[in-house]
């Protein structure tokens, strides 16, 4: 199994946007360790290229979820600038293979974190503030038939996200208590609330700060976290307008073209 050759196989289906097989049914050795290293070396490529590393995003954090791809952890992926979408701007659906959306809170860093032994009081010290965002997924794999290392060395199936017009400091948010409205097309489809991410998201980004110290990778001061999602995905079809509400933080929303 070449790391570098399925890194650019998947790189590949992005630009065409042509899926491929799951990589766990053409690789039924591949692991999660392998997994991460395929998708190290696809953004590799991609900031060689000339994209840069803005932030990271945290997938998986829901128990549904994992009990869905059968682990017991969240995974993450990398997000680059050219996924950053200025809310109010419209995405071409045709520029994405299958896509879903989900709502998040953002962290944005003003210190680096860096594990392991990362808690959550050190993520509120490192937070400047968080923001209301979307997070639009995409999976490289055909008709989403992924497996965790499917997703992982798929970059954790990221694809575009957004940001809503204002950053609040932590200091007067209980985040495992802020609710989330979900609206498609005007009509109420899902509600969900913070503690639905892994209990509360700042202990989200605190395992994903422990975490990829396992790689020598820290979070970065400056930093976008997309701390994972308040509820299951939503399809995205071409015409569709959704619209995020944040008790106490604000709102975001995102049209299909």
């Amino acid at each position: 199994m070449d790391v570098q050759e399925l890194a650019l196989k998947l790189l590949e289906a992005e630009k065409n946007r042509q899926p491929i097989e799951p990589l766990t049914v053409t690789y039924p050795e591949l692991t999660v360790e392998t997994a991460y290293r395929i998708q190290l070396a696809g953004v590799e490529k991609k900031v060689k290229s000339g994209r840069k590393i803005i932030g990271k995003k945290i997938g998986l954090t829901s128990r549904g979820m994992q009990q869905l791809l059968g682990v017991n952890e969240p995974d993450y992926g990398h997000l680059l600038d050219h996924m950053l979408v200025p809310e109010g701007e419209a995405v071409p659906r045709e520029s994405l293979l299958q896509p879903k959306v989900e709502g998040e809170i953002a962290f944005i860093l003003k210190e680096t974190l860096r594990g392991p032994g990362v808690t959550i009081a050190d993520v509120y010290r490192a937070t400047e503030g968080v923001m209301p965002a979307i997070e639009i997924v995409d999976s490289r794999i055909r008709d989403w038939k992924i497996k965790l290392p499917d997703t992982v060395a798929d970059n954790a199936s990221s694809a575009l996200f957004v940001l809503g017009g204002r950053m609040l400091p932590l200091k007067d948010l209980d985040l495992r208590h802020i609710g989330m409205v979900l609206e498609k097309n005007g009509e109420l489809v899902n509600t969900g609330a913070g503690a639905a991410v892994w209990g509360h998201p700042a202990a989200a980004v605190a395992w994903l700060a422990n975490k990829l110290s396992e790689f020598d990778i820290a979070l970065e001061a400056g930093e976008i976290i997309l701390s994972g999602a308040f509820t299951a995905a939503v399809d995205a079809a071409k015409g569709d307008v959704f619209h995020f509400s944040f008790h106490s933080l604000g709102s975001v929303s995102l049209r299909i073209i």
